[in-house]
């Protein structure tokens, strides 16, 4: 009998074993097609110092949806605006959370940041705050003078700069006017200064935080490697996060100050933050890392993209030349600045604008996200806890796409100048 009952517990076993080999055989070969993993390191090998470009040469093998094992981490990268259109209107609610990189937990910024949140009502609290702070249409007419002023004295610095036969550094001269712009509507002040070297120091702090939390970790590949910061990346970053930080509580405590004696009147973004201090709707800490992810994202993102334009059209004097004919006979030769009511008259300008973008999008891989269940993704099995990247580097480059080239393309063969060419598409999503 003990026998007998020994047998059926070992057929137990075998038959769950069997059970459990089968599903993961099933799930496995129903993964998205890719490059044939190594023991242990997986395809870690194959990123490369540019792994965008690196996945969009895999996708040109493999296909628009592809898999990689990078260590102990299930990898599904993106590299078609097809999948990723299924993927945000089909996946959104399953894929709104982020795969959090070891980086990011540098001063506790996972736990603070709007960006890295899981969807919760903290987070809806803080995207809440920002959209009312930053993007309402009250708050974006409020900031129209202030755009067009600090647009204005760019043109004077590149006007003052030709006078006097100096070269322009069109990335630090784009980055300061953006600073400007920001920090007038946060803080009602500049923060730096044409021919100053403080927009060069804070431009490199807020780069060297994008490079850090962009630099590839081993630690995110073998997360219990996260215990040791292998590569210093964490160390670093806490170091820039506690230096922004920094000038973030001073400009505080001088405004705190100031409201103390009731001498200020300024009513800006930083008011309002303080009021919401005040009555315990954000703390000390949610401040500063919003603002972190402010400066963050609205700094160097449109200063590169400003850089990136102004290198095409150098690139292609003809293009250049048609721009400029087409804001001379919109607008006329004596205009001395071009308002943003005008843009919508300017068709060509703003296919630079888009084409700039396509070829050169601010961020190459958007922010990872997670599969929170199994899902079906374009045909293919996405399991649970994988990382899911969108390759918008490679989107933009897709060879299969309808109009798309590999450089700035403005003929009318691509339809980008005709009263029909389409728009840039938006995908409406959960969280970008």
């Amino acid at each position: 009998m003990d026998h007998i009952t020994c047998a059926l517990f070992l057929l137990s076993i075998l038959s769950v074993c069997f059970h459990l080999f089968k599903s993961s055989f099933r799930n496995s070969s129903r993964l998205p097609p890719g490059p044939k993993p190594m023991p242990i390191f997986g395809n870690i090998f194959e990123l490369g110092d540019k792994p965008h470009r690196s996945f969009a040469n895999l996708a040109k093998i493999h296909g628009p949806l592809i898999s990689l094992k990078l260590g102990s981490v299930t990898t599904i990268v993106v590299s078609s605006s097809h999948v990723a259109k299924e993927m945000f209107l089909k996946n959104d609610q399953a894929l709104a959370n982020r795969n959090i990189p070891d980086s990011i937990r540098a001063s506790n910024h996972d736990k603070l940041s709007m960006s890295w949140l899981p969807v919760s009502d903290k987070w809806r609290h803080l995207r809440k705050i920002s959209a009312v702070l930053l993007l309402s249409p009250q708050r974006l007419d409020a900031s129209q003078a202030l755009r067009e002023a600090k647009v204005k004295q760019l043109l004077e610095y590149v006007a003052e700069c030709s006078k006097s036969s100096k070269s322009i550094d069109i990335g630090r001269a784009a980055f300061t006017t953006s600073l400007n712009l920001l920090s007038n509507t946060i803080f009602s002040k500049e923060l730096a200064q044409y021919n100053s070297s403080v927009s060069q120091e804070f431009k490199e702090l807020i780069w060297s935080i994008m490079e850090e939390i962009g630099r590839p970790n081993c630690a995110d590949f073998f997360p219990i490697l996260g215990y040791i910061d292998p590569y210093g990346i964490r160390r670093r970053l806490t170091t820039y996060f506690d230096k922004l930080i920094a000038i973030f509580q001073d400009i505080i405590r001088e405004r705190q100050k100031a409201r103390s004696s009731n001498s200020s009147t300024t009513n800006d973004t930083l008011d309002t933050l303080l009021n919401l201090y005040q009555e315990n709707e954000l703390t000390v800490d949610e401040i500063h890392h919003l603002l972190a992810d402010i400066f963050d994202a609205g700094t160097d993102t449109s200063s590169s993209t400003l850089e990136w334009a102004m290198a095409e059209l150098i690139k292609n004097p003809e293009m250049m030349a048609r721009a400029q004919k087409e804001i001379e006979q919109t607008l006329g030769k004596d205009r001395p600045i071009i308002q943003e009511s005008d843009i919508s008259k300017l068709p060509y300008l703003q296919a630079i604008i888009k084409e700039t973008l396509r070829l050169h999008p601010p961020i190459v891989l958007l922010i990872p996200r997670k599969a929170e269940t199994n899902l079906e993704l374009y045909g293919y099995m996405v399991p649970k806890n994988a990382q899911v990247l969108v390759n918008l580097w490679a989107i933009g480059r897709d060879p299969k796409e309808e109009g798309y080239a590999q450089d700035l393309d403005m003929t009318e063969k691509f339809g980008i100048t005709l009263q029909t060419a389409k728009p840039l598409q938006i995908i409406p999503i959960t969280r970008i």
